[in-house]
């Protein structure tokens, strides 16, 4: 096995991920799993995946997780009955994923003592803040995110849906509060284009190229002193976005 040699970055953002905990994802299908895995960790979170029931029982107590997403239709044991073993010596956090959507397929999943169930085709987006809501639950004295950003006199209120430069209300577009909200979420963090196109477009509409810069710089001219010099997103060449931070001075 080859060693990785991260940077101090890298040991940052692996910190940061160990403090949100390793999420199981059990699921036979690998390009769902890989999925699931990708948007999980785009949040923070760290991810440990198996295919089948049995591998999953051995990885609940291996790497600790604090949530499993689990398929129901596994190889050699299903998904309810791995549920079950789970309830059995635990009360981890379970969120059943599955393509089956009758009703006392739900209910026996809850009834088994599952904490969500999601039906194929879904949302990552939506998968992601499940898991969210789920952890919050679970984690009553987990302090809530703080709903109002602000910078420099930007200030974005995620209650209100409102955005104001030096008090004076913006006027967005819904396409320009997503990115901005994920922009200054995570001050410093590059957003690729592909990632703030699938924010802005979830259900995959048909979109002309670039359309992120266009939303962009009319962001820009709506936040920026001068657009031309931008001093809040700034423009990481050949791959995205970011939003300035503490090292920008």
């Amino acid at each position: 096995m080859k060693e990785r040699i991260l940077s101090d970055e890298g040991k940052g953002r692996l910190c940061a991920a160990d403090a949100l905990g390793t999420i199981l994802i059990v699921e036979d299908d690998h390009n769902t799993a890989a999925l699931v895995a990708t948007y999980l960790e785009r949040e923070g979170f760290t991810t440990k995946t198996v295919h089948d029931g049995g591998e999953a029982l051995q990885a609940a107590t291996g790497c600790a997780p604090v949530l499993v997403i689990l398929d129901v239709m596994l190889p050699h044991m299903d998904g309810f009955e791995l549920c079950r073993a789970l309830r059995r010596s635990s009360d981890l956090p379970i969120m059943m994923l599955t393509a089956r959507e009758e009703e006392h397929d739900r209910v026996s999943g809850l009834a088994m003592g599952a904490d969500d169930y999601l039906v194929k085709p879904f949302s990552p987006r939506e998968m992601v803040e499940r898991v969210k809501a789920i952890l919050r639950r679970s984690r009553p004295g987990t302090p809530r995110p703080a709903t109002l950003l602000s910078l420099d006199g930007l200030e974005l209120d995620q209650e209100r849906f409102k955005v104001a430069r030096d008090g004076r209300p913006l006027a967005l577009t819904s396409s320009e509060y997503k990115i901005l909200l994920a922009l200054m979420s995570s001050p410093g963090r590059v957003f690729p284009r592909e990632e703030l196109l699938t924010r802005c477009y979830p259900n995959g509409e048909a979109v002309i190229d670039r359309v992120i810069d266009v939303h962009i710089g009319k962001l820009r001219q709506k936040i920026e002193d001068d657009p031309a010099r931008p001093r809040f997103i700034l423009t990481v060449r050949g791959y995205g976005y970011r939003f300035r931070d503490e090292s920008d001075g």
